[in-house]
């Protein structure tokens, strides 16, 4: 038992058989590694050829959607713009409002001043209360000549001159 040879020849028998059972053991695992290199050749080819058309679609919706968003600012400023516009054109018809209503109220009290004094006798235009001493002084001369020589009424009497008076403080109280 001591041949090398022997030994030799043994061993290349264990050798020669355990390789064989781990080719046995191995080949459908060897063929499964196959399978999938096939399909991932196939996915690859799938993608070389879909994921360019993809990616491109992909590139231009993101382009059309940053124009998309370009507009739409655009839109909300020209938005904001418009309401500043209307925000002003409103404040301007307050403003405009509120002049004609004191426009109004000025017509209204110049024409009811008016009234007053168109309606009352027409010798009552003038107060003598708002002259000074000197000034009633020759206006009462003034009418008691005009009275002697005319032998007719005096055109102011004092009664006439009391009631622009109340015409006078009637206006100080619209205002």
């Amino acid at each position: 038992m001591i041949d090398p040879l022997f030994w030799l020849g043994l061993s290349v028998l264990l050798v020669a058989f355990s390789l064989t059972v781990f080719l046995v053991a191995a080949l459908p695992a060897l063929q499964e590694v196959a399978r999938a290199a096939r399909s991932i050749e196939k996915l690859v080819d799938t993608l070389r050829r879909d994921l360019p058309p993809t990616l491109e679609a992909i590139r231009l919706t993101g382009m059309e959607i940053s124009d998309l968003t370009d507009d739409v600012s655009d839109g909300v400023k020209s938005a904001g713009q418009v309401v500043k516009q209307v925000d002003q054109s409103i404040g301007s018809a307050k403003k405009q409002a509120q002049k004609v209503q004191v426009t109004t109220r000025s017509v209204f009290v110049g024409v009811k001043a008016a009234w007053k004094s168109l309606s009352r006798n027409p010798s009552n235009r003038r107060s003598n209360e708002r002259l000074s001493p000197s000034q009633r002084r020759a206006l009462q001369s003034y009418v008691r000549e005009a009275n002697h020589d005319d032998h007719r009424e005096a055109p102011y009497q004092r009664s006439d001159f009391e009631d622009f008076e109340q015409l006078d403080s009637d206006q100080g109280e619209v205002n």
